[in-house]
């Protein structure tokens, strides 16, 4: 019998409200990205959710989304699994600047492409594409999340916008093309429910994604 996988965007942080480049930096949430994660821990509650076990990141803004949803759904004390498996994508030399500055420095064309493409990486030696990204959260995958859903489990992810996105596309059947359009809202649970062969059975998204930063 076939679980029940929820994945969520940590809300939004200190760094998302500056508009900068964050990657592997640790900055917190915001007031608002804590009432988003209060928000995903009510709407899961209201759908009478409950977990066996929950991942994470090792970085806070995800760490405190999870465990805010943990308490929002009465399950404060669950297990919860972290590794920086499960890390936001490394953006190199990008980490820290304004996104806006970047553009004027290299140019709208070229930052999109460093945020939004597949395979480009940004530049510096730590910096990691999307393909990057998934080389070390689709093995974490399946090695650790996976096998619990197929054994019936319920399991809560609270990760980041391209970790995420990397699950999200093979989950999903995008292409390198199509990836580039796909943004995830920030607090915004989405409900995945597996086949026993691990292909989705079917995805709920509960909350509007178009608040993407």
């Amino acid at each position: 019998m076939s679980g029940t996988m929820v994945l969520v965007r940590h809300g939004q942080s200190e760094w998302n409200k500056k508009n900068l480049f964050t990657g592997w930096r640790d900055p917190d949430l915001t007031e608002q990205g804590v009432a988003e994660a209060i928000e995903a821990g009510k709407v899961l509650a209201e759908r009478g959710m409950k977990f066996d076990i929950a991942f994470t990141s090792v970085l806070v803004r995800a760490e405190r989304t999870c465990q805010m949803i943990l308490d929002g759904v009465g399950q404060s004390d669950l297990e919860t699994i972290h590794d920086q498996a499960l890390n936001e994508r490394n953006y190199g030399d990008l980490a820290g600047l304004n996104k806006d500055d970047a553009r004027a420095k290299w140019g709208e064309d070229q930052v999109h492409i460093w945020r939004r493409s597949y395979d480009t990486p940004p530049p510096g030696d730590d910096g990691e594409s999307l393909r990057d990204t998934g080389a070390r959260v689709w093995p974490y995958y399946m090695t650790e999340i996976l096998p619990r859903v197929l054994r019936g489990q319920t399991v809560l992810v609270a990760a980041h916008g391209n970790s995420l996105r990397s699950l999200v596309m093979i989950l999903d059947g995008h292409t390198k093309e199509s990836i580039t359009q796909l943004n995830l809202g920030t607090g915004v649970p989405m409900v995945y429910r597996l086949h026993a062969d691990s292909t989705v059975a079917a995805k709920e998204v509960l909350g509007d994604m178009s608040g993407a930063h």
